[in-house]
C-alpha cells in the first residue's frame, strides 16, 4: 500500500466531512450531494447576482438575455425568478406577465420584480434600479452584520463582568479599604 492511499484514509477517518476530502484528493469531481439549505445563505450573494444582471442590461443586452445570463449564478431565490422571467420573455409573453407573480421570501427580489414591472409598464431604463437596488441589498447585509456585532458586544459583557468584577473588588478595592481601616484602628479615631 502507498503512502498516499495511507494518508488518504488518515485524512478521511479524521475529518467529517468526507466529500470535501475526497475532493481534495481527487477521487471525486465537483459534484456533491445537493445539501443548499444546510449552509447559510451568503448576505452579499444576492447584490452581486444583481450587480451581474445591472452590467448586463447595462452593456445593451435585452432584459430575457440579462435575465438567462444571470439566472444560474444567482442565489436560488432571485434564480427561479430570473430563470422564469427569461423562459417567459423567450417565448414572447409581455413583461409585466413575465416578471408577475413571483412572491418570494426575499424582499431584495420582491423589490427586483416590482421595478422590472414597472421599467415594463414606464419604459424606465432597469439598468440603474437594479444597480440602486444591489446597492440597498450590500448595506442592509452591512447593517445587518453591524447588529450581530453590537448584539454580541452586549452578551459577551454579562460574563466578563460576572468574572472581572469580583477579581477587581477583591485584588483592587478590598486592600486599599483594608489598608485605611488598619490605618483608622492604629491611629485610634475609632
Amino acid at each position: 500500500m502507498s503512502w498516499a492511499a495511507v494518508l488518504l484514509a488518515l485524512a478521511l477517518m479524521l475529518t467529517d466531512d468526507r466529500w470535501r476530502a475526497l475532493e481534495r484528493a481527487g477521487v471525486l469531481g465537483r459534484e456533491r450531494p445537493a445539501d443548499d439549505d444546510a449552509a447559510p445563505p451568503d448576505p452579499l450573494a444576492v447584490a452581486a447576482a444583481l450587480d451581474v444582471f445591472a452590467a448586463c442590461l447595462s452593456s445593451g443586452m435585452a432584459v430575457g438575455t440579462a435575465a438567462a445570463a444571470t439566472g444560474p449564478t444567482a442565489p436560488r431565490p432571485l434564480s427561479n425568478v430570473l430563470s422564469r422571467a427569461a423562459e417567459l420573455l423567450a417565448l414572447g409573453a409581455d413583461a409585466g406577465a413575465a416578471w408577475a407573480d413571483t412572491e418570494t421570501r426575499d424582499r431584495h427580489v420582491d423589490a427586483l420584480t416590482r421595478l422590472a414591472r414597472r421599467s415594463a409598464a414606464s419604459g424606465a431604463a432597469l439598468a440603474t434600479g437594479v444597480a440602486e437596488l444591489a446597492d440597498q441589498s450590500r448595506q442592509d447585509a452591512a447593517d445587518a452584520a453591524r447588529a450581530t456585532g453590537e448584539r454580541a458586544s452586549v452578551l459577551i459583557a454579562g460574563p466578563l463582568g460576572l468574572c472581572y468584577l469580583p477579581a477587581f473588588m477583591c485584588l483592587g478595592v478590598l486592600p486599599v479599604v483594608m489598608g485605611l481601616a488598619g490605618d483608622v484602628v492604629n491611629t485610634g479615631v475609632v
